[in-house]
This record gives structure tokens, C-alpha cells and sequence, in this order.
């Protein structure tokens, strides 16, 4: 890793006609904009004593490395020095990188939602007073009026001159959203649980998801396609506790359609982060480790339900790639890029005849090689800028000589440059796929032994003198403290690491997170994304990944139930009910929160047995199809199924325990 790294650094050190304040700075999206003309500030007191002191307003622009619309702006805006010039004489202007400064990204994503009544993105744009209150709220602004958008130098002059002019009216503005925002982080109302009825939960939440779902082409929504990695896997969930067969079909027929599309990469393997058209075919091609760390817990949930062959595929090309690309000396890197070259998706997509002149030279018969073209979807007028992102077309039946094309698409690609990889490492990703690594281990036993080598390395490199942090950067010691995303997450992987390998050290690492955790976040009823500074409220609403606060209370009850808890369990019913008291309303909108609530009510269930036998039957456990079962290593003689309050059976043989279970 620190050779991989150190070519990084030099990159870095290399003259340029401009440098700002963000030159000494880790982050990698941060030295992106390290050597722009705007004159940018990291989020420092520096830059907000420099506004105050100068009475000017910021510009807070928020992205990350692999953001293609950021790169847009950057080129057209940022880069740009008639721009440049008067952002700086009339702004104080802030970089923040979202995945480094998650609690800050989260605010102001929240404040955009409630100017604008509609979700947010990355890049944001955000312009405050000069004590910091913001009062105008963008994402991607080209740089003057086009595609209906206002400009940025447009909109960056009339609020300059409505300050200037009249200053009250900005500063009445900017008092009202922070009243606004204050009164949403006050709510403590809580949720009483006689009022939520499992199965009433699961049919609300399957019937929500329904009005959404696209039965042509799958999904969730219209363009712009994600692919909601916890509600399919919440889905999974309501057909395993009440046989819901809509909540299955919607959930495998996605994945199916996903597995086949544009949204996966076929020559390769992996997930970009979403797709831009309904039908799944072209993507942005940025490659994140939590997009392909969720969809491969869930493709694995899928695969224990149905065995289908596509999915087992789906899930050792997932794998494959992401250690190729992502894994440096056992931790794995955040994210790579759409763009290469200049360009977006230069490296992923084909030209027709390019493409099949390759074929052929390669031995391949000219109908052959026709055929595998067709196969793929790879066409004379493509589906992206006159190329083609290859995606199965399911019409088409599979060609014989299709192995020996994918090798020859492979090699082409190898001609190419590979897009940037954001080179550091977070452990609240790096515990999403330790997660999914494990849960995937019942297809291949060596996804366990990587998953533990990783989980260690955070724990040797990341959790330091008592203190877990977020992330580290060029094999440098790591400088940001953790968030409630890194503790929920890393907890939550231990807890799995537990059940793979019966290994006390992993559950007694993830008690002593889950204490150090309730104390750093968790306050009066609420749960805050960060410990220190600029506090923000953990949402339960699952936006890029799923909750933190959903996760961190989720290991609460799982905790409990493996130290056979009844006091920590009890706490963990009582910061459920307090998560958001309206979620009840529309389900389908908390797929984690929904999960976690049919936990509570259903409730998690313990099997304790000796360790040679939960191991022996550690594929049988998997396939049972209750969701919510732990398992516990005891010496006595029978295994027992066990709730939170009483064990309520005692077998001498884990099929017929499994029989009671189900």
C-alpha cells in the first residue's frame, strides 16, 4: 500500500500556477481542488473567523473524488479564473469533502431539502452569511444560465448585491432556516410499540415499494435508477417472515434485471452507483466499495433463497473485482472514477468495429463474433455517446465462443488507462464489505479469512489509544475521529465475524464499541452523527447507504440477544422508539428502520450449541428462513432456542431445533 500511495504523493507535490489553502490537506477530493484559482478553505475556523472578520458571505461547495458532476463544475466553473476572481473578492470559499466530513454533508444535504422539497446530490452548493447560516442551497451549477438552471456567477452576483443591499432581509432569511432546521432536530417523540403491528408493518412496506416499483424494466422509481440495496434486501426480509410472494418478486426480479444490465459491469464485474436511464443500461461509471458492499449482502440473501446460478455469479465477479481494484495489503480503497482520460466512461465502453475487428483477430469467426456483440448489446449506434456500455440482451441466446470474447473485451481494456481510485481508506466502508465478505462466505469459506484479515487491520490501524477513527490516508496515521457510521458498522461486522468464527474476541471488541458508542452519540433520546463540533442528528432515512442510527440500534437488540442482555435490551426498545415516530406513516421510505421494527416485534432469537456443531451447521443456520437468528457457543449438552426473556426449545439434534425454529 505505501508504495501504491507514495506515487499518489508525488503527483500531488508537483508545481502549479496556483495553490490554495487546500494544498496541505489529506483528503483526495480536497487536493483535486488544491492548485484551482478560487482561493479554497478547508472547513476550518480559519475561514469562518477570515468572513466574519471581512463581513463577506461563503460559498460552500460540497463533493467527492469520484463525483463526475463535480468534476463538470470544477472544469467549468472553479478552473475558470474570471470566476475565480470574483468568488474570491466577494466570498470566503469552502471545500468540504462529503465521505470525509459525512455530519457536515448530512446538514446541509437537509437544508437543501427543505428549501428545495426535493433531494439533494453531489456537487452541493451552498451559500451562507458570514456567521454561517445558510440561505440559498443548489447542487451542480453550470456556469452561467443553461439547461434551465441558473449560473453560478449569476446567482453568486445577485446574492452579493442583495447583501449588500439589503443585508437584513438575507440575514431575516437565513434566521428562518436555522429556526426551521432546529425545530426538525428537537423532535423526541417517540413510537409506542403496541401501536406497530408486524404484519400491518410488512404489508404497509410492501404496498409502498409497489407504487414505486417499474414492472417493465424493475427498480425502484424512474431515472435517474439506484439500486436501494436495503429495501430489496428488506423485501427479502418480509417474504422470509411471512411468505409475501409480491415482496419476492419485486426483490429477485430487480435483481435479475440488474444482474443482466448496464448498472453491472459484464466484463468485469462490480456495480457502478447508478443508473441514468429507466432500463438499467447506462450507467455514471464511478465504482463505490458501499454500493458493491450492500448489493453484495443482498445478492447473497437472494442466492440463499432461489440458488440461482446468476446471482451466485453476480457475487464472485463482485468479489473478484473489487480485490482487484480496491484491495491494498488487506484494507480496501473507497471508490474509482467515471471519467478516464478526460472522458466519462472512456475506459468501460466499446466501439462496434473496433470491437469486432478484435474478435476476429483474435480467431474468432466473423458471425461468431457478431454473435457475442449482440449478446452484450454492443451496437453500430451504442447507447452512450455513439459506444456502447455492454449489458445482456436477454433475447439473445449465450454463444458458445462467449468466454473466449469476454477474454479478448478484457484484454482491450487493459490497452486503456484505468479511471482514478480515491485512494483512502474508511472504516465504515471497509466494515460494509467486512459485512457482506462474511454473509457471502457461505459460497466461498475464503471470504471469511479475508473478511477477519481486514477487520484486524482496522482494528490495529484504525482504533488507536481507545478511539476509533474514520479514515486513513497514504499509510499516514489516521487524523479523523470516527462517526457513528464507522462504530454501527464496524459493530455490526464484528457481530458477523463472531457468528463465522466463534471467536470471543470479535464480540467482546463489538461490546466495547457498542459502550463507547452510546456514550459519544447517543443523547438525551437522540442519536448525533459525530461526538465533537459541528453536531448533526443521525437520520434513520437510508439516502447513499443505510442508516447509521438504524445499524448502531439493530446491534443494540443483536447484542443483547448474544449476551443474553435483558437491561440492553430494554434500551435498545426504548432508542428504537425514539428513532422517528412518523416513520410508521410510509415504511417504504426507512427500509432499515422497517427491518429493525419487524426484528423488535417478531424478535431476535438465540441458538447456543457447542462450537463443532454451529460450525458443522453453520449453512443450514443460513438457510433458515426466520431473519433475525443469532447463534452463541455454550458446553451444555442440548441446543437451545432461546428469546430474549426464555428458551423455548431443547434438542439434541440442530435439525429438529431448526424445525422449532421455523
Amino acid at each position: 500500500m505505501l508504495k501504491f500511495l507514495s506515487g499518489v504523493m508525488i503527483v500531488m507535490s508537483t508545481s502549479h500556477a496556483w495553490n490554495n489553502h487546500l494544498v496541505h490537506e489529506e483528503s483526495p477530493y480536497l487536493q483535486q481542488h488544491a492548485h484551482n484559482p478560487v482561493d479554497w478553505y478547508p472547513w476550518s475556523d480559519a475561514a469562518f473567523a477570515k468572513a466574519k472578520k471581512e463581513h463577506k458571505l461563503i460559498f460552500l461547495s460540497i463533493g467527492y473524488a469520484t463525483c463526475h458532476w463535480c468534476h463538470v463544475m470544477e472544469r467549468e466553473s472553479f478552473e475558470n479564473e474570471k470566476i475565480a476572481a470574483y468568488m474570491n473578492k466577494h466570498f470566503v470559499n469552502i471545500k468540504v469533502d462529503r465521505e470525509e466530513l459525512p455530519h457536515i454533508d448530512r446538514y446541509f444535504q437537509d437544508v437543501y431539502l427543505l428549501l428545495n422539497r426535493r433531494a439533494g446530490g453531489w456537487p452541493l452548493s451552498i451559500f451562507m452569511t458570514p456567521d454561517a447560516k445558510p440561505f440559498y442551497a443548489a447542487t451542480y451549477l453550470p456556469p452561467d444560465n443553461r439547461y434551465g438552471r441558473p449560473g453560478l456567477i449569476g446567482i453568486a452576483q445577485y446574492l452579493y448585491e442583495t447583501f449588500r443591499d439589503k443585508p437584513e432581509n438575507v440575514r431575516k432569511s437565513a434566521e428562518s432556516i436555522e429556526a426551521a432546521m432546529q425545530r426538525v432536530a428537537e423532535k423526541k417523540e417517540r413510537l409506542k410499540p403496541e401501536n406497530v403491528q408486524g404484519i400491518q408493518l410488512a404489508r404497509a412496506f410492501v404496498e409502498g415499494i409497489a407504487e414505486q416499483f417499474d414492472d417493465r424494466y424493475k427498480g425502484i422509481g424512474e431515472a435517474p435508477k439506484f439500486p436501494h440495496a436495503t429495501t430489496l434486501g428488506t423485501l427479502l426480509g418480509v417474504f422470509r417472515l411471512t411468505g409475501n410472494e409480491k415482496a419476492k418478486r419485486m426483490a429477485t426480479d430487480t435483481l435479475e434485471v440488474m444482474a443482466k444490465g448496464g448498472i453491472f459491469d459484464q466484463i468485469e464485474g462490480g456495480f457502478y452507483r447508478y443508473c441514468v436511464d429507466v432500463a438499467w443500461q447506462v450507467p455514471h461509471f464511478e465504482k463505490m466499495l458501499y454500493t458493491n458492499a450492500e448489493l453484495l449482502e443482498v445478492y447473497t440473501d437472494a442466492w440463499l433463497l432461489t440458488k440461482k446460478p446468476l446471482f451466485a455469479n453476480v457475487i464472485t465477479a463482485t468479489v473478484d473485482n473489487v480485490i482487484r481494484r480496491f484491495e491494498q495489503e488487506g484494507l480496501y480503497l473507497s471508490a474509482s472514477d467515471a471519467d478516464s482520460e478526460g472522458a466519462e466512461g472512456k475506459y468501460f465502453v466499446y466501439e462496434y468495429i473496433p470491437t469486432l475487428r478484435a474478435l476476429t483477430e483474435a480467431g474468432l469467426e466473423k458471425k461468431e463474433a457478431e454473435a457475442i456483440l449482440d449478446y452484450l448489446g454492443i451496437t453500430k449506434d451504442g447507447n452512450f455517446e455513439g459506444k456502447s456500455n455492454p449489458h445482456i440482451t436477454t433475447a439473445v441466446k449465450r454463444p458458445k465462443a462467449f468466454q473466449k470474447g469476454l477474454e479478448v473485451l478484457r484484454q482491450m481494456r487493459q490497452q486503456r488507462t484505468y479511471p482514478f481510485i480515491d485512494y483512502k481508506i474508511q472504516t465504515s466502508w471497509n466494515a460494509l464489505w467486512c459485512k457482506a465478505l462474511l454473509k457471502a462466505s457461505v459460497l466461498d469459506q475464503t471470504y471469511a479469512a479475508r473478511a477477519l484479515e481486514t477487520l484486524e487491520k482496522i482494528w490495529k490501524h484504525l482504533y488507536r489509544n481507545g478511539r476509533l477513527y474514520h479514515q486513513m490516508v497514504s499509510g499516514r496515521e489516521p487524523k479523523v475521529k470516527g462517526y457513528l457510521e464507522d462504530y454501527a458498522f464496524l459493530i455490526d461486522a464484528l457481530i458477523e465475524a463472531y457468528e463465522k468464527s466463534y471467536d470471543e474476541t470479535w464480540l467482546q471488541r463489538a461490546i466495547r464499541l457498542e459502550e463507547e458508542a452510546v456514550k459519544k452519540f447517543y443523547e438525551n433520546g437522540v442519536w448525533y452523527m459525530s461526538d465533537e463540533g459541528f453536531k448533526t442528528k443521525a437520520s434513520p432515512y437510508d439516502s447513499t447507504y443505510r442508516s447509521a442510527a438504524a445499524v448502531m440500534v439493530g446491534n443494540l437488540f443483536e447484542l443483547a440477544i448474544l449476551t443474553e442482555n435483558r437491561r440492553l435490551h430494554n434500551f435498545a426498545a426504548d432508542a428504537l422508539s425514539r428513532l422517528e415516530p412518523s416513520f410508521a406513516k410510509s415504511p417504504q421510505n426507512f427500509p432499515s428502520l422497517t427491518r429493525l421494527w419487524l426484528g423488535y416485534r417478531y424478535g431476535w432469537i438465540l441458538i447456543k450449541g457447542k462450537k463443532e456443531i454451529l460450525m458443522k451447521y453453520r449453512e443450514k443456520i443460513a438457510l433458515v428462513r426466520y431473519p433475525f437468528l443469532r447463534s452463541k457457543v455454550h458446553e451444555e449438552a442440548k441446543l437451545l432456542a432461546c428469546r430474549i426473556d426464555r428458551c423455548f426449545a431443547a434438542e439434541e439434534k440442530m435439525e429438529h431445533l431448526l424445525e422449532k425454529i421455523e
